[in-house]
């Protein structure tokens, strides 16, 4: 066994005394700050249990006790990994000390191997000197894979050839084990999947031969790796946004620089978002000498656990992603960065005594992280939706379906499971064109392709977010359907007027009605009105608007009793009857778990309580039900006039409510008999005359 893994061990044993002995093993386990990639991390609780440094460096010595290799190469390796890592250890006052004297503690290569000439004296010796060199340009391979570094970075290396410290060859044994044993104790899939592009780097940086520079597009799609991986056209979105004002050749100034946690900090953003970034630090490098640009500081900002798993801060990207929406490439480009939210700063800086290094960071005020850090813990209790409320509101971040924070992936699932109520409206579907308003998740759109292939599907919505969600998907997935960001009220912006065959509303005029303010009012039913409107308008002639939705039963005066089978089921219905504001939810308390209520106020609630607790602080902004039968019928002929002409009227009760519901309701008429619920759904086909 090494040695040391073996004074690993011991500490893992609960053995010090040997730590004076071995001073990289006490700089790592003394430190006081977790300083860690957190790419790869499953959970941050995790790293508090753990040194996640020390752990690190186990692997890759264990990596390289394994490997039967020269003992010349295996002294000189444990000697550049247990040193590699040392620049993240160190107590706070330590660490202060380091950075007054110049070490670089936050480029850690550097620091590492301005530490080890610290602790060990100024290297006399050739095995001392190339060791510093080895700890100097420790991972640099890698990142040059990433296309964090230039070539350029790794000529130290080569320098070992030139001042015949080792030959070619030898020094090309020497960093194949060495890089093994980093990336390898990264993960052994990933050294499966990079060691034949490692061992060509290597190859030519023993030979002197460095890699060709990198144009800097190419170095920033490999820093996207991870979004092109699940969908993102990085080619096609480059051109699009090259066409919108953004200048390539502004990234220039970045040629020479290395790049610190980028993709971990920016792997959610959208390539406009990132490329934004991008040229607002390609801006302070045009002004002064840099040499790193470090994210950590994002990085360590833009992640926390929920329920255990590490997750995307989706209240801090929401925020970050308006604030650079509203900075236009002009902006950005003349230095005019006067967003105006006094809650959100973007910074760039330095440190006094580490010359060439700038940090970036988006500065929350402290109110905003104190209201960031109240909807986090809000999470565990009823207060999350009247926190995240308050969030919305101080940012000025819409409430649309999409904004669900943590159950994205969850709703956009649900959504797609209602395939088998949406293959119902391809029956009606007319015509080559077809818009679907609100594709959520592209289950819609993916039936239109697959089942109809004469169709072009056109999906248009006004979060971004979504769109650039389907927007990868299509790319993933190789669809053929397209995607707008677009306003359902002004359809003809986007689309020429008598172009469309097909419109469709599937659940989300109810959406519409709830979120969207028209004339300052929601829950409006004007602003449904000029929904249809607005489709009737890009209408061709015989094309139809197809409308699944939401419906009210009728009468409306009719009573239901309500019995709660569950202990807060009352409680919830109080809660929600407080919160709602869409209309008052009118109930009569008949005993401790009964209640009886209007029906359309019973179906309403039962629509929320149904989705539960994490889908509670959006469910409780919408109505569902918005018009009786007879109500929509007269709306539909009253707003679109005597060219629309229904064809198709009918509701139903979407399947799943009972049975979801049979063990946590009594649903009852008024003499206390149960009875089935009323219909939740419409389906609706008008044809245009």
């Amino acid at each position: 066994m090494l040695k040391s893994l073996k004074a690993i061990a011991l500490y893992r044993e609960g053995v010090q005394d040997h730590l004076e002995d071995h001073l990289w093993l006490k700089l790592i386990v003394q430190a006081e700050e977790q300083i860690v990639n957190l790419e790869r991390v499953e959970s941050l609780e995790e790293l508090d249990r753990r040194n996640p440094v020390l752990d690190y460096v186990e692997r890759s010595l264990q990596i390289l006790d394994q490997l039967p290799r020269s003992i010349w190469i295996k002294e000189l390796v444990e000697e550049t990994l247990i040193w590699s890592e040392t620049a993240k250890g160190g107590t706070a006052k330590e660490r202060l000390v380091w950075q007054e004297e110049g070490i670089n503690c936050f480029v850690h290569n550097l620091g590492s191997a301005q530490l080890y000439e610290r602790y060990l004296g100024r290297a006399v010796s050739e095995k001392g000197a190339m060791i510093q060199r080895l700890i100097e340009t420790h991972g640099l391979i890698g990142q040059q894979i990433r296309g964090e570094v230039p070539p350029e970075v790794n000529k130290p290396l080569h320098d070992i050839v030139e001042d015949q410290l080792l030959t070619a060859e030898e020094l090309e044994r020497l960093l194949t084990v060495l890089n093994q044993c980093i990336i390898g104790a990264v993960s052994p899939e990933l050294w499966q999947n990079v060691q034949h592009e490692v061992k060509q780097l290597i190859e030519l940086i023993s030979s002197g031969n460095l890699a060709s520079p990198m144009p800097m597009k190419e170095r920033l799609r490999r820093m996207r790796l991870g979004p092109i991986s699940r969908g993102e056209d990085f080619t096609t979105e480059w051109a699009k946004l090259t066409q919108e004002g953004f200048h390539a050749e502004r990234l220039e100034s970045l040629s020479k620089i290395t790049f610190w946690y980028v993709e971990s900090a920016l792997q959610t953003f959208s390539l406009e978002q990132f490329l934004k970034v991008m040229v607002l630090a390609a801006q302070r490098a045009q002004n002064e000498f840099l040499s790193h640009i470090s994210f950590e500081h994002v990085m360590n900002s833009i992640y926390y656990d929920y329920k255990g798993v590490k997750k995307t801060n989706v209240y801090k990207k929401r925020i970050i992603e308006k604030y650079l929406a509203e900075l236009t490439w002009k902006d950005i480009e003349q230095g005019t960065l006067a967003v105006e939210n006094p809650h959100l700063l973007l910074r760039q800086y330095s440190k006094e005594h580490l010359p060439g290094t700038v940090f970036f960071q988006f500065q929350f005020s402290a109110a905003a992280e104190k209201l960031i850090e109240f909807c986090m813990e809000a999470e565990k209790s009823p207060l999350y939706e009247r926190a995240v409320l308050l969030l919305f509101d101080l940012f000025e971040l819409r409430r649309d379906a999409f904004d669900r924070f943590h159950n994205e992936e969850t709703y956009l699932s649900q959504m797609n499971n209602t395939a088998d109520y949406k293959a119902v409206i391809l029956d009606h579907v007319t015509g080559q064109k077809v818009l679907d308003i609100g594709p959520g998740g592209g289950v819609l759109l993916d039936l239109l392709e697959e089942r109809m292939p004469e169709v072009t599907p056109i999906g248009i919505d006004i979060s971004s977010n979504v769109v650039e969600a389907l927007r990868q998907r299509k790319q993933r997935e190789g669809r053929h359907w397209e995607v707008l960001q677009g306003d359902a009220l002004n359809l003809k912006d986007f689309v020429e007027a008598g172009t469309v065959d097909t419109v469709i509303f599937s659940s989300i005029l109810h959406e519409l009605y709830s979120y969207v303010p028209l004339n300052g009012n929601k829950f409006n039913h004007d602003t449904v009105s000029a929904a249809l409107r607005s489709a009737f308008a890009v209408l061709s002639a015989g094309g139809v608007i197809i409308i699944r939705d939401g419906i009210m039963t009728e009468p409306a005066s009719l009573l239901r009793r309500v019995r709660f089978l569950e202990e807060d089921g009352l409680m919830w219905l109080e809660r929600y009857a407080k919160d709602f504001a869409g209309r008052q939810i009118q109930f009569q308390r008949l005993g401790e778990q009964e209640v009886l209520m209007p029906v359309n106020d019973a179906m309403e609630f039962l629509y929320t309580y149904t989705w539960g607790e994490e889908a509670y602080i959006h469910e409780v902004q919408e109505q569902f039900g918005y018009f009786t039968p007879t109500g929509f019928a007269s709306f539909i002929e009253q707003n679109l006039g005597e060219q629309a002409k229904i064809e198709v009227f009918r509701h139903y009760l979407q399947e799943g409510y009972t049975e979801a519901l049979r063990d946590r309701v009594r649903f009852m008429d008024e003499s206390g008999q149960e009875v089935a619920l009323p219909d939740s759904t419409c389906f609706i086909v008008i044809r245009k005359e």
